[in-house]
């Protein structure tokens, strides 16, 4: 792209270009709840099938888009729900496999998007020199539909839970259509636990990625090339692959709701502690050195949230309503996603500042940072609140025995 002049992002303001990236992440959960509720419906792997297929044609799209708003409807909006097809039905099968080492499954599971995020860059970088831009998104259309449709094909459902699913579906067949399909059971959305766990998931996806869409920006405020500073986010990345594997493990012996709640205030702590420092630091040398350990920090901690989450909701809610509470869940992370990095942007860009510097991002920080306390407490909530419900049902049994 660089050899290029004019493309279709030249002149374009860097909200323009984040809105792609934003809108991307934000659908691959937003439509969670349908995604779900289908892979429950059809075989997991139709429904990977399908994602393959209007993945590999987003990206050809793009490699013939002239315009910004056609790389948002490309890589923004069809990107982002095929991404949701397929990242859906991994989360949501994958934890029905496992009972003891579930954190741990789940960890080595999405660390795939830690490694992903390493060594993706580092083959566009190669392809985009030798092919161009264009050339490379239809490569990466090839590459991507061979890999999704592959892997898709050995994701099914484990023999304990069909027979259930296929009971739920009858009962709910007649009312059922491809669009209007039982997504909840909104008895298990009453409850306070419930409340507290959309909380913090809402709150934690808010403050989440918005350190990610701007680690090489930021780099580059404390004086690192463009070339360098694009190697935070591999950083990052790799950080966030052995933290979701590490941590996963760590989880099936502290307990999963118990690990969440530290990762979460680890990742609180790393933004006020090291992020907001090294945007008010009086040398660069100190910032630079705050950042870096900011970097490695955040992406093994609040990665890990991502892994965890899914395996939380099979403690809090039982598998029997993990399918339908997690595509709701999910949902809320979307919409939270679509909030708070434009938001985000909007704090750095209205920075009073006169020129371009580290301390354009300190209201960002903070206000990541403070998501993150309360995305904690939120946590703790439900935690409190699993607590008080097996000690209400360890007394309901021990009435009945008596």
């Amino acid at each position: 792209m660089s050899k290029e002049r004019n493309t279709p992002f030249t002149g374009a303001t860097p909200a323009q270009i984040d809105l792609i990236g934003t809108l991307s992440i934000a659908l691959m959960t937003i439509g969670a709840p349908f995604a779900t509720a289908w892979t429950k419906q059809y075989p997991p792997r139709y429904v990977i099938w399908v994602s393959g297929t209007i993945h590999s044609c987003a990206l050809l799209f793009a490699s013939f888009s002239q315009h910004l708003w056609q790389f948002i409807l490309t890589q923004g909006i069809l990107l982002g729900m095929a991404t949701c097809l397929t990242y859906m039905p991994s989360v949501t099968v994958a934890p029905t496999w496992f009972t003891l080492h579930r954190g741990l499954a789940m960890g080595i599971i999405l660390a795939g998007t830690g490694i992903g995020g390493v060594a993706w860059p580092l083959a566009f970088r190669y392809l985009i020199e030798s092919v161009g831009f264009r050339n490379t998104l239809r490569v990466t259309a090839g590459i991507s539909f061979a890999l999704i449709c592959g892997s898709g094909t050995f994701i099914r459902w484990p023999a304990s839970q069909i027979t259930r699913i296929q009971a739920e579906n009858a009962a709910s067949s007649r009312s059922s259509t491809f669009f209007r399909l039982p997504l909840v059971d909104w008895r298990v959305v009453r409850t306070r636990k419930f409340v507290a766990h959309a909380l913090g998931a809402a709150l934690q996806s808010a403050a989440y990625y918005t350190p990610v869409f701007f680690f090489a920006s930021f780099a580059r405020t404390l004086g690192y090339s463009q070339a360098t500073s694009a190697n935070f986010i591999a950083i990052s990345n790799a950080a966030n692959a052995l933290g979701k594997v590490v941590i996963g493990h760590a989880a099936d012996r502290m307990g999963r709701l118990n690990t969440l709640v530290l990762t979460t205030l680890i990742s609180a702590v790393s933004v006020l502690a090291l992020w907001l420092p090294s945007c008010l630091s009086a040398t660069q040398s100190t910032g630079s050195t705050l950042f870096i350990a900011f970097t490695i920090l955040y992406g093994i901690f609040a990665s890990a949230y991502v892994a965890l989450f899914p395996t939380s909701l099979v403690e809090l809610f039982g598998v029997q309503n993990f399918v339908s509470v997690n595509g709701l869940l999910y949902m809320v992370r979307g919409f939270a996603t679509l909030v708070g990095t434009p938001v985000a942007g909007a704090l750095i860009r209205g920075s009073h500042e006169k020129t371009v510097g580290p301390r354009n991002y300190e209201n960002t920080s903070i206000m990541v940072g403070v998501l993150l306390v309360v995305a904690t407490l939120a946590v703790v909530w439900a935690r409190l609140e699993a607590t008080l419900n097996l000690d209400s049902a360890a007394g309901r049994r021990m009435k009945w025995l008596m």
